[in-house]
């Protein structure tokens, strides 16, 4: 009769505990643990303390006023009343502050209506949307709670891309720097943001200090600020609930 050595059976053993292993992660994969952090961005556009500025396309151009008739002329409409071009066109400008509509993480809260009740994309001369390819730049606070003049824990800085032709998604890029860290702590984010929509995901790409060699998902879900410190500015907040692996 055949024996196997010590070492042989040794092995064997060794071989299918891995197989019973791997094979019970492949059909009960481990659930996501507790989120790592939680954080609540401010993103400004306009007013007094931006933190947000278009910098490219058409939006970055009536942002900084290079489009003639752009900008409110003299009047003061009802409260979020989006003011018409000079020719009667769709309008270019929130009513309220002066923000180009369709720029930013909210699209500057306006969903212009066709008599039939569908929604309308401002179209540049190509026929794309007006805000398609519009990268702004962020040096955004990042506080840990909703509140604008809670404790602030860091900035995020990077850019977003008006992503898709119909204004409705921004590419987002940016680094979330932590104040107080001893080895500069910082996390890297990459991913679509969807406008309106109840949560989107953004990859964490990795880190430094101590979330050197992070990876994971941050999920972002938008909130209507609360208004406790007063800005001038278009404010869209976000709560970033960050889950981590190493």
């Amino acid at each position: 009769m055949f024996k196997l050595s010590s070492p042989c059976i040794f092995i064997v053993v060794l071989i299918a505990t891995l197989h019973v292993v791997l094979y019970e992660a492949a059909i009960d994969p481990a659930p996501a643990g507790e989120p790592a952090l939680e954080l609540f961005m401010h993103d400004i556009l306009g007013g007094s303390n931006p933190t947000a500025r278009p910098v490219t396309g058409l939006l970055g151009n009536i942002y900084s006023g290079q489009v003639p008739f752009a900008r409110p002329v003299g009047f003061i409409p009802p409260n979020g009343v989006a003011i018409p071009n000079a020719n009667g066109a769709l309008p270019t400008v929130n009513g309220l502050n002066g923000i180009p509509l369709g720029t930013g993480l909210s699209g500057t809260n306006f969903a212009g209506q066709n008599p039939n009740g569908q929604i309308q994309t401002q179209l540049g001369p190509d026929g794309l949307g007006l805000g398609f390819g519009t990268i702004t730049v962020i040096d955004d606070v990042l506080t840990n709670s909703p509140d604008l003049g809670s404790q602030q824990l860091g900035k995020a800085q990077g850019v977003y891309v008006a992503s898709s032709a119909d204004g409705t998604t921004q590419m987002m890029a940016f680094t979330a720097m932590f104040e107080g860290g001893e080895f500069g702590d910082a996390l890297n984010f990459y991913g679509i943001y969807k406008i309106g929509s109840a949560m989107s995901r953004l990859s964490v790409t990795g880190g430094t200090g101590k979330f050197k060699n992070a990876i994971g998902f941050a999920e972002l879900r938008g909130l209507i600020p609360s208004g406790q410190v007063g800005i001038d500015g278009a404010q869209t907040l976000l709560r970033i609930t960050v889950h981590l692996k190493y």
